[in-house]
């Protein structure tokens, strides 16, 4: 099944959503309106049953060139002296988008082909697997227009890699390799360039296989243990396993386990 929205292209086969930037011509820059169909498309894939994984990618040469200047220059938010209030898109069309993927039960992986920058390098490391391709480069681009990075940005950076690369990534704006952020901790696993999207939707068939309440519990208490103190945490996998051990899915793993055969998990 495949669905088309102006700026976004949604196809669902076994159990995975494929949610594809549709922007080939601009290397998918973020307009107002593609972020709100990536939205729509997001928030669709979460409600459906039939989805369990999540693959986003970008049409053409790149994943994501980042936020289209030239399009939000045309009629950019104002604050109520008439400056010019950056903030009231982040908070309305940017913020939305990745709050929606950070509180998602289902696991979400990212398909990085050529240029990640700005908000589209936040927006790929935001899912919770990124696949690149060895051609890709991962640009947090913002100081080279006097801005700091957003969309997540300043959050993943340093809690997914060294502080001191967060910050060099954050103040030089310079590129980073697919090895460099392999080496790094960014991302999950770099393949050739033509294996990207096909990796990325075998892991992702792979994890929609899998135990649901068990994913979204991972999902849940990884996002949680950078808040959490150690008690907290504590509390909070007891929680998440009580709920997973009252499960079928558990029955049925712990018997294939004891019978030798790969488990048939259900999702209850």
């Amino acid at each position: 099944m495949s669905t088309a929205h102006e700026n976004v292209t949604v196809s669902v086969d076994d159990g995975v959503a494929t949610i594809t930037l549709d922007r080939p011509q601009a290397l998918n820059a973020m307009t107002f309106a593609l972020l709100e169909d990536v939205k729509r498309a997001f928030d669709a894939a979460s409600t459906d049953e039939g989805v369990r994984a999540i693959v986003l990618t970008g049409a053409g040469r790149g994943f994501c060139s980042g936020a289209d200047l030239v399009t939000a220059s045309a009629d950019p938010p104002r604050d109520a002296e008439g400056r010019l209030d950056l903030g009231q898109i982040l908070e309305r069309w940017y913020e939305p988008l990745v709050l929606a993927m950070r509180a998602m039960d289902k696991p979400i992986v990212a398909a990085v082909n050529g240029v990640a920058a700005g908000a589209g390098c936040s927006l790929a490391l935001n899912c919770d697997l990124t696949i690149a391709g060895r051609s890709a480069k991962f640009i947090q681009a913002f100081v080279n227009v006097g801005l700091v990075p957003d969309a997540g940005g300043t959050w993943i950076l340093p809690h997914s890699t060294t502080a001191q690369r967060a910050m060099g990534m954050a103040l030089l704006g310079e590129k980073v390799t697919a090895e460099q952020a392999l080496a790094w901790g960014l991302i999950w696993q770099v393949v050739e360039d033509a294996d990207v999207l096909p990796t990325a939707t075998a892991l992702a068939k792979r994890l929609a296989e899998g135990p649901r309440l068990a994913i979204a519990g991972i999902k849940r208490a990884i996002h949680a243990a950078s808040g959490n103190d150690f008690s907290a945490q504590l509390q909070l996998e007891r929680e998440l396993q009580r709920r997973c051990g009252a499960s079928d899915d558990f029955v049925e793993g712990a018997m294939a386990f004891l019978q030798k055969r790969k488990a048939t998990f259900k999702g209850r």
